[in-house]
């Protein structure tokens, strides 16, 4: 128990109140405080939060010493995901099985849809491909790179909603890709998710600028990793967050920035928040972590993202961004490659496989950063379960309360452990975050109760994992 941590005054419960499973004298870790309390679980849902459970139970855990969590969120994850010539390395069962081993119950995938593909009938094939396998709960985004000629796609809007699909990202970049959609086609997405309650999630980089820079390196023979970062540098990004952002206004409908990466982007966000308008902003570990100096270095293929790590100022407006309440959540953009694919582009930056690892690396990342004073447990919890389930309408996720999912996280503050491709989870076979050392780390998972993570180990069921139907997304 950190000292001055508040007690909360809860009931005792009587001994006829038998349940599922009871989480003993751990101190619980909300948005809104720390207290001491247990925890009770009843098929698979919060039962009770009291002061000391004195029920019976089929299983009891003494969490003396420990924090409990909420499972995390991460709504940013690109699972057996074509791209580059290759495939993402982690498909649904490894990468959800990665998930809950790092203290991530629910995870949020990209279903990218094409030309010819509605989009439910783009989301149903990536649902048929995790059902089988999936180790967390799940939901869908669906990327809309394709509205059709006469933008009828624009018609299936309340459909998708009706099935749960909530949220929807536009991408501004990769036109050679197919997946680039035009400033008209953007407003005109803006302006119909509005109406149903769909919230618009948009890459922000500027496509043309990055063609004209990637041609004119090209052709002085500049083609190391290096280059992948000065191709799109900090100005590339920030002047597509912008033009985003004054579509959004326009059309006075809600907008969430994925991956937010530079200072004047989150000044942008910033600003028009200042103004009331609902502008919600992304980052990523790898950007609070690294700067542009990785792509410097001999490996710096493995660390080729798109956008890129940029320079140390951003990254410290990016925790400025944090602590003052702008940046909403923190997410992975979960795309690993296998090394000998990385390595396609060891002489030209343009053939490298854009994405890292970070599915299991999230909610460790920041609780590490919460014990080691840069922010508060509680808006570690805020950033990584509380904001991202209630922001994309996941009603049943995101915070220790009666009636929610018991997504619960039991965390040992005094672990230390340091982070390798040999103790994850997924079927990746490098990782960005090697030797990187944490301070605290998760002991436990439960996904609805039931034991997932138990100690380094996945102690749970492949399939196990739910479609997570979700509410209107774009309120916090």
């Amino acid at each position: 128990m950190p000292p001055g941590a508040p007690q909360c005054a809860f009931p005792a419960l009587n001994k006829e109140n038998a349940m599922d499973l009871i989480i003993k004298n751990g101190t619980v870790v909300t948005a809104s405080g720390i207290f001491a309390a247990d925890i009770g679980v009843e098929q698979g849902k919060i039962k009770t939060i009291a002061e000391k459970i004195e029920g019976a139970a089929a299983k009891v855990v003494d969490a003396k010493g420990l924090y409990v969590l909420p499972g995390a969120v991460d709504v940013h994850t690109h699972l057996q995901m074509p791209f580059g010539g290759t495939v993402s390395a982690d498909g649904y069962q490894s990468g959800t099985r990665a998930a809950v081993c790092g203290g991530v119950t629910t995870v949020f995938d990209y279903a990218i849809q094409r030309k010819g593909k509605g989009i439910l009938e783009t989301v149903k094939e990536r649902q048929a491909l995790a059902e089988g396998g999936a180790c967390s709960d799940y939901a869908f985004h669906c990327a809309i790179t394709n509205l059709g000629e006469n933008a009828e796609l624009l018609d299936e809007f309340p459909a998708a909603a009706d099935y749960g699909v909530s949220s929807f990202k536009c991408f501004m970049v990769y036109r050679k890709e197919g997946m680039m959609i035009d400033d008209g086609q953007l407003m005109r997405i803006l302006e119909k998710a509005k109406d149903v309650g769909i919230l618009t999630n948009v890459h922000a980089e500027n496509p043309d600028v990055i063609d004209a820079r990637i041609a004119a390196f090209l052709k002085e023979g500049k083609t190391s990793a290096w280059y992948h970062y000065q191709s799109r540098p900090e100005f590339v990004e920030a002047e597509a967050v912008k033009r985003a952002i004054h579509w959004a206004v326009s059309a006075n409908a809600p907008l969430y920035i994925v991956h937010l990466a530079c200072k004047e982007g989150l000044e942008a966000v910033a600003e028009a928040r200042s103004q009331g308008y609902p502008i919600f902003a992304e980052t990523c570990p790898q950007y609070l972590e690294f700067t542009s100096d990785v792509y410097k270095r001999e490996d710096g293929r493995n660390f080729v993202c798109s956008p890129p790590m940029k320079g140390p100022e951003s990254q410290a407006a990016l925790w400025k961004g944090i602590q003052l309440g702008v940046i909403d959540t923190v997410a992975t953009d979960h795309c690993p490659f296998k090394q000998a694919e990385k390595d396609w582009g060891k002489d030209n930056f343009t053939k490298i496989p854009n994405g890292c690892a970070g599915i299991e690396n999230l909610y460790p990342y920041m609780l590490s950063a919460a014990n080691s004073g840069k922010i508060s447990f509680s808006r570690a919890v805020e950033l990584c379960a509380e904001t991202p389930a209630a922001l994309f309408g996941c009603t049943a996720k995101g915070s220790i309360t009666v009636g929610k999912d018991a997504d619960l996280v039991l965390y040992d503050p005094k672990k230390n452990f340091e982070i390798s491709v040999k103790n994850m989870h997924s079927d990746y076979d490098n990782t960005i975050w090697e030797g990187k050392k944490l301070k605290g780390y998760p002991v436990q998972t439960y996904l609805r109760g039931t034991l997932v993570y138990d100690n380094g180990s996945y102690v749970g069921v492949p399939g196990s994992g739910r479609y997570i139907k979700r509410g209107a997304s774009g309120r916090k």
